[in-house]
């Protein structure tokens, strides 16, 4: 496993980037990690419709509720927990997930 942040680097119910860690590959300039208690959910940063970054603000992921990951550029919205697009342009597509466990405060991409 290769540790990602700690849990304290992403506030409850927020959001936070990172640098894309070994050992993933891909053009993605960094990973988005949501937090939910002690559950983080993370994905490649990159929106499946036209392959951007979803922040203009970066580290900021969430619609205003709290309750969707929003595409800055088109306004599509993703579910937090599985990333499934459930409004706009790519509807049914999903963001990429990345696999990561949480122990003692340690999020880490499982390899």
């Amino acid at each position: 496993m290769t540790a990602l942040c700690r849990l304290d680097d992403i506030a409850d119910g927020g959001s936070a980037a990172f640098p894309v860690p070994p050992p993933i590959v891909s053009d993605a300039e960094s990973v988005m990690a949501i937090r939910r208690g002690d559950e983080v959910f993370v994905y490649l940063n990159v929106c499946p419709h036209w392959g951007s970054p979803l922040d203009i603000v970066p580290g900021r992921f969430l619609d205003r509720t709290g309750d969707f990951i929003v595409c800055t550029t088109h306004g599509a919205l993703f579910r937090i927990g599985n990333g499934l697009c459930v409004k706009g342009p790519c509807l049914g597509a999903s963001l990429a997930r990345v696999a990561v466990s949480v122990e003692n405060g340690t999020v880490s991409i499982v390899d």
